[in-house]
């Protein structure tokens, strides 16, 4: 019996950290200023300088928003004011092959700087706005999202 219990309490200890595993941090929050949120699983985290970026999270910030981020790859990503950010896909595993950024600004205002990915795989990189995408072919730009995405369709 006690051991027994002693197995149900290592996988009670051991299951947060398994669970945790299969979602990799892909970034974390470098900056931030007025109202930023981090929207994970339709729920919006209040962002905190450090926080960390997973897969299929958006970035969301206020009017008087603005929040930088720097992922695994060293890319960075700055949103301004009134701006939704979405990571719709992230891979980082060279040794593997396995490269890929593809995030979608639904509104607002947004910079990039090329990480690892961009430079030694650009063809895996894509920024996609509600009217257009854009595929990475240089280190930086920048882009603006007039009206929301509902009035873009």
């Amino acid at each position: 019996m006690k051991i027994l219990i002693g197995v149900v309490t290592a996988l009670c200890l051991l299951f947060p950290i398994i669970v945790n595993a299969s979602a990799a941090t892909v970034g974390n929050v470098k900056t931030l200023k007025g109202q930023a949120y981090i929207i994970r699983n339709k729920t919006p985290l209040e962002a905190k300088a450090g926080a960390d970026l997973f897969q299929n999270d958006s970035l969301k910030t206020g009017a008087d928003g603005s929040m930088s981020v720097v992922f695994i790859d060293d890319t960075l990503v700055s949103v301004g004011p009134n701006s939704e950010l979405a990571i719709k896909e992230f891979h980082f595993s060279p040794a593997d092959g396995k490269m890929s950024f593809v995030a979608r600004l639904l509104k607002g205002t947004s910079a990039y700087v090329s990480g690892i990915i961009g430079k030694l795989s650009p063809q895996s990189v894509r920024f996609e706005t509600p009217v257009a995408n854009i595929g990475i072919r240089g280190t930086k730009f920048a882009v603006k999202i007039e009206g929301d995405e509902e009035e873009s369709r």
